[in-house]
């Protein structure tokens, strides 16, 4: 059990759930126009799935990843991060194929009973087209390492993990609720998807010699380490930016502005990137940018949410 944990890689799950819960709690703090009161549009059992489907998909990229760069040899002895289960030996290759599929069969369960809660029996064209897209969620994260044609290994990672991570994440969850796309969550949106995408930079400068040897040509291979710091600092700051952008076009009170603690965190994390010569150093950031984009999913929702704590009370005690 303790190696299976050890190959969920843990610290990746709060990061993976960021985005539903900005999208959630965007819901909560906007009705919309048909749904008079944030009690009538917030479902619990949604967001309950809405969770487990989206922790479901992380580890079984996890899985997924361990699985393929196993058996193509990538994670050897002169990967820097932490031993995967496959390239250690204390899960086989056969065993954590099993674990893709129970995983990928588990995960489809929960985003059907996700879009059963949202849509019911009702908007026929809707659910079809959420059970495509968590097929699609499912077949990508199996295909990032997976396979001979594995979109990990030429570049498209990072695209991956910005759409499914950041914009399908953020957006699809609040189209769950209400039914309808608010064109003013797409800036958090974007900003959860670049700090995802901000992390998987990390992992892969902090990878690149080794990557390089095997192949797998992320993006940061294909640049080079000098242009793929300038790169992440894009990310970071754009996120940043577009969350602040974001609070100004909502029309935020001084008094909604706690997440701005989290740019501290995130201020620190660019010095030390910036400062860094030392791939090794770069792996602690990992756990450290994933949690700050947490805890910044977390107030920001707060923040949506303040003038609505009397709503928010009638919720957890008599919500549906």
């Amino acid at each position: 059990m303790k190696h299976w944990i050890e190959a969920a890689r843990l610290r990746t799950l709060p990061l993976s759930v960021s985005g539903i819960i900005v999208g959630s709690m965007y819901a909560l703090a906007h009705p919309t126009d048909e749904i008079l009161t944030p009690t009538e549009v917030f479902n619990w059992r949604l967001f309950g799935f809405a969770i487990l489907t989206t922790l479901g998909l992380q580890i079984l990229s996890n899985f997924a990843n361990d699985y393929g760069d196993g058996i193509k040899g990538t994670d050897n002895e002169d990967r820097i991060g932490p031993k995967r289960a496959i390239q250690s030996g204390v899960i086989s290759p056969a065993a954590m194929k099993r674990a893709i599929i129970i995983t990928s069969f588990l995960t489809l369960l929960s985003a059907i009973a996700l879009i059963y809660y949202a849509f019911g029996y009702a908007h026929l064209f809707y659910s079809v087209f959420y059970l495509v897209l968590g097929i699609l969620a499912i077949l990508s994260a199996i295909r990032y390492t997976v396979g001979n044609t594995a979109y990990g290994y030429r570049g498209y990672g990072d695209l991956f993990v910005f759409v499914f991570f950041g914009l399908v994440s953020t957006l699809g969850v609040n189209f769950l609720y209400s039914k309808q796309l608010d064109f003013e969550l797409i800036l958090p949106a974007m900003a959860i998807g670049f700090l995802s995408v901000g992390v998987l930079n990390l992992n892969n400068m902090r990878d690149e010699e080794s990557d390089k040897k095997v192949g797998k040509n992320t993006i940061v291979v294909k640049i080079g380490g000098a242009k793929a710091k300038k790169y992440h600092y894009f990310l970071i700051i754009g996120a940043m930016v577009l969350t602040l952008a974001f609070t100004i076009i909502s029309e935020f009170q001084f008094d909604q502005y706690l997440f701005l603690l989290t740019y501290i965190p995130l201020t620190k994390h660019l010095i030390r990137v910036c400062k860094n010569q030392e791939p090794k150093a770069l792996d602690p950031e990992l756990k450290k940018l994933a949690l700050s984009t947490f805890a910044l999913a977390v107030l920001l929702s707060l923040c949506m949410i303040y003038f609505f704590s009397d709503i928010i009370v009638n919720v957890f005690l008599g919500g549906r």
